[in-house]
């Protein structure tokens, strides 16, 4: 995407009048459930909260509509939305009516001032962005918002569809989230290193495509850390992969040098023998993983000479985990570099959201750190230089 086209101002709630308007507001309130129903990260509705407010003091008439898992177009009780209209309701301290879609008629004839639809994907119309459907959406509002950058990757009826029919604008956060990406692919402070972690190169490649032509270092953790390690002709002993990701290491590799960036792979690895929690696990050189071995955390070694890359860096980006932190055995590489991140002073740390901010919700460290994107698919999209879909609905309105 060209950066004069993701630069191009669009229009935020602050931008039009809004004073006693009916809002539509999407939202991404796709948060974890437990087992029991409860909320065990509740930072998506907590980062919407300055929307909600604004529109609250200019005595809008609310109408919030979300998703929740992937119901496919079924109702499925266990991703009602009723627990998270009762969490806003606390953080409000308003009362949030939770209804479906067929029994709303009009949100101005709603007695309480914020009411929220039941999962957006209960209706299967919503992801295959059935204009009649968008339509039926639209006429419960005089505007639309869109606040819920973390959908922005997706064309989806109450995302871009919507659009065609009512005025639309960003809500706060959706605008937030583009501003900062913005600026960490314009004009970030130097020396700037990026952080890519996860399983498989093919996943992260238009990531670090597109970061190899701004970044000074990037540091490459998780299990695609081996299809590197053996692309720079390292001697893994007998360790399979799959070719395509070997020549997009390859490519990668390559394009480090004519851009001058430096790749860090891992030194040393922890490798477990299965892929469980309770696999017997060891560290070794980062050379000497076998066949039947996998890659499970990075090693001591590997983490501190990470810290030290990262002590001297002025502006981080971290994306993916250096290994399986779900697991304790296997959380330390993770855990330590992002305590270590959560430490530096005098440097912007922007996480690019989906697990690798699980991490930082778990260890209570979201306020220690710059941003946390709320974007799990759409952020890594953004990285990559894609158009979202939402964002160009909005700059076309």
């Amino acid at each position: 995407m060209d950066c004069k086209l993701r630069n191009i101002n669009k229009k935020t709630i602050k931008d039009i009048d809004i004073y006693k308007k009916t809002i539509l507001l999407r939202t991404d309130y796709n948060v974890p459930l437990e087992n029991n129903g409860h909320i065990s990260d509740d930072i998506r509705i907590k980062e919407s909260i300055p929307t909600l407010q604004y529109l609250i003091k200019n005595k809008c008439k609310i109408l919030i509509c979300s998703h929740l898992g992937r119901p496919n177009g079924k109702i499925i009780p266990k991703l009602s939305l009723l627990p998270i209209s009762t969490r806003l309701s606390e953080l409000l301290n308003i009362p949030v009516k939770l209804k479906n879609i067929e029994d709303i008629c009009t949100p101005k004839k709603e007695t309480t001032q914020i009411t929220m639809l039941e999962n957006i994907r209960f209706n299967k119309e919503e992801e295959e962005n059935n204009l009649k459907f968008a339509q039926h959406l639209s006429s419960f509002a005089d505007i639309f918002v869109n606040d819920a950058f973390g959908t922005a990757h997706r064309g989806h009826a109450s995302t871009t569809g919507i659009t065609k029919f009512i005025p639309s604008v960003a809500g706060l956060l959706f605008s937030k989230e583009i501003d900062i990406l913005n600026n960490l692919l314009d004009t970030p402070q130097k020396p700037f290193t990026a952080i890519i972690g996860g399983a498989k190169v093919t996943d992260k490649i238009g990531v670090l495509d597109n970061l190899i032509k701004i970044a000074e270092n990037i540091i490459i953790g998780g299990g695609m850390a081996s299809t590197f390690i053996y692309t720079k002709s390292l001697p893994l002993n007998n360790v399979q992969f799959d070719n395509k990701e070997i020549k997009q290491a390859n490519l990668i590799l390559k394009k480090s040098k004519e851009f001058n960036v430096k790749i860090h792979l891992p030194q040393d690895i922890i490798i477990g023998k299965e892929f469980n929690e309770n696999t017997e696990f060891k560290n070794v050189k980062s050379t000497e993983v076998k066949k039947d071995e996998l890659i499970m955390d990075i090693g001591p070694k590997s983490i501190l000479e990470f810290q030290n890359i990262l002590k001297n860096s002025k502006t981080v980006l971290w994306n993916g985990p250096m290994g399986v932190f779900e697991w304790k055995n296997f959380s330390n590489g993770t855990h330590k570099i992002a305590n270590y991140l959560a430490n530096l002073n005098e440097i912007t740390t922007i996480i690019g959201g989906g697990s690798t901010a699980e991490v930082f919700g778990k260890l209570n460290l979201q306020n220690s750190i710059t941003h946390i994107s709320t974007g799990g698919g759409a952020t890594l999209e953004f990285l990559e230089g894609k158009l979202l879909p939402g964002y160009a609905a909005l700059l076309n309105n």
